[in-house]
């Protein structure tokens, strides 16, 4: 008995610790964001990969902030870390490089090229599954597919839950599934 209010001071402890490392962590990334990215950004010539590694670094600081000390400058600390989420960029992207001067690209075409009669087919089978559905269905999976809607947007629209939105998707792809398989089939004929 004497334990249990140990144990629930300690996790409020650990809690109420995690909780300042997390503003202290968020204060100083938030302060350097800027000067992390300029970093990044001269080292990478695309602006939308310079910010996935900006991303993918405040991830890797956030794990390892434990291991940071205050005494020292966080940015020259953090930067570090971007000097690594890119040289890991550079590496992932020299090895694609490489696939496709092995003849990767080719390869890929070549293959899709086999494959377009029957993507076609799929393709006419998924606009005619697409023009059975109610006007609202139809709406939802051409905000989430075609327009790139975010989910949040779609839920308002609809007046609906993000979470009844997820399902309403999940049923639609459930039908366009169902009748994609029915056409699919030789008339008459068992799969």
């Amino acid at each position: 008995m004497g334990i249990a209010p140990r144990m629930s001071a300690d996790s409020s402890r650990q809690s109420g610790t995690s909780s300042a490392a997390q503003q202290r962590f968020l204060s100083l990334f938030l302060r350097s964001e800027r000067e992390i990215y300029r970093y990044v950004a001269a080292l990478v010539p695309n602006v939308l990969d310079a910010e996935d590694i900006v991303q993918q670094t405040a991830i890797s600081l956030w794990e390892k902030f434990d291991a940071y000390d205050p005494a020292q400058p966080f940015t020259p600390w953090a930067c570090r870390f971007a000097l690594n989420k890119v040289r890991q960029w550079i590496e992932r992207r020299q090895r694609w490089q490489a696939l496709l001067e092995g003849g990767l690209a080719e390869e890929l075409a070549q293959r899709r090229e086999e494959l377009r009669p029957e993507l076609e087919i799929r393709l006419r089978h998924l606009e005619g599954c697409l023009k059975k559905l109610p006007e609202d269905q139809r709406s939802l999976v051409e905000g989430h597919y075609y327009r790139r809607d975010p989910i949040e947007t779609l839920a308002g629209a609809s007046n609906r839950s993000v979470a009844a939105t997820y399902k309403a998707l999940q049923r639609v792809r459930q039908t366009l599934q169902g009748c994609m398989e029915s056409a699919a089939q030789p008339e008459g004929g068992v799969p």
